[in-house]
């Protein structure tokens, strides 16, 4: 009998093996490696929705927590992972740099928003109305997470690389048994493939497709990430990492000509440098029509639980997420209205 079973092992599936591991919890973890999102997102961490400046929904607790559990990752694979790098929205004019201003007045804005307009001077960037600066943000270079921490799970025997089968799954009392393997729980972190899972696919998980260009300009001395139409997250020797478009009829991993035109039309608007596109990547994040996550246990079987519809945002909510599910399973501390499946229940 071991403690849990996780289906998935993107963001979601990682952060709930962490706390699990974390916890002396025993734990085997499923991926077919049929959802890339994960492994395609830029792993951007900001606690502020710069589109409308508005706070993301609990930001500070979560970025407390990620502060702390993201070392302990990096401890447990030997390898750094999360950067803290500044993100900066550029300006397009004078009635954009009032709105900063009017946001950083408000008391839940205040400590993310510099009150200092930027006037750094970008090779590659025209920026005449200068920048401001979101503190408290980052990125996690999610593609080098999940290798590795699937790496370890592999080596210490806790990962099964096969699709999960449903109808195998048999749910007694006080456990439930898949195949030869007894748990007294089963997390389901599936990100778009929950579509297929019986025991949830009455939840409202939307989907929305994602592509993303890797682009090579050598000229554009960007140290920082970019917010504006679109994010530039700096990789490296002249690399970087654009995104993101929005599709929410695709629903395929599929790249496109439209995504990609779209994307170079947006660099085009930023920069006044020469680029060259090495990769274009696309995938459906777990987005959810009312834009908040799906954490909780079903309805009827006490033994089911999900972690899922983290959307764009995935490395900033699923620690935090996944601790609040953790506790709620093992102590009974109630999940937030916001995020709690039971806003669903007929």
């Amino acid at each position: 009998m071991i403690d849990y079973i996780i289906v998935g092992s993107g963001i979601a599936g990682i952060c709930f093996a962490e706390i699990a591991l974390q916890n002396k919890k025993s734990i085997i973890v499923f991926d077919n490696n049929s959802q890339n999102s994960s492994n395609i997102a830029a792993g951007i961490y900001n606690p502020v929705i710069l589109k409308r400046f508005s706070e993301v929904w609990n930001a500070k607790s979560q970025i407390d927590f990620l502060n702390n559990f993201y070392p302990l990752i990096e401890n447990r694979i030997n390898t750094k992972i999360d950067f803290k790098t500044p993100v900066i929205r550029k300006f397009f004019s004078i009635e954009e740099q009032n709105n900063w201003f009017s946001a950083s007045d408000k008391i839940s804005l205040a400590p993310f928003l510099s009150t200092k307009l930027l006037y750094n001077k970008y090779n590659g960037i025209d920026s005449p109305f200068g920048f401001g600066e979101v503190f408290h943000t980052g990125y996690v270079d999610t593609k080098l997470l999940l290798n590795k921490y699937h790496q370890y799970l592999k080596n210490n025997s806790n990962f099964i690389q096969d699709e999960f089968h449903y109808s195998k799954l048999e749910i007694q009392t006080d456990f439930i048994s898949y195949n030869n393997i007894k748990a007294k729980s089963i997390v389901f972190a599936e990100g778009f493939g929950l579509h297929k899972n019986p025991f949830f696919k009455y939840l409202p998980l939307d989907g929305t497709k994602g592509e993303i260009l890797i682009i090579k300009a050598p000229n554009l001395d960007l140290n920082c990430i970019l917010n504006s139409s679109v994010y530039l997250l700096p990789l490296g020797n002249g690399m970087f990492k654009v995104g993101a478009t929005y599709n929410w009829e695709d629903k395929t991993n599929a790249v496109t000509e439209d995504g990609k035109k779209e994307l170079i039309d947006k660099i085009k608007e930023l920069l006044n440098c020469d680029f060259e596109i090495m990769n274009h990547l696309a995938g459906i994040r777990p987005t959810v029509k009312d834009r908040k996550p799906l954490v909780g246990t079903h309805l009827e079987y006490k033994k089911i639980h999900i972690l899922n519809g983290l959307g764009t945002r995935g490395v900033m909510l699923g620690p935090s997420l996944a601790n609040d599910l953790f506790q709620n399973i093992e102590n009974g501390i109630p999940l937030n209205d916001y995020i709690d499946i039971k806003r669903f229940d007929k």
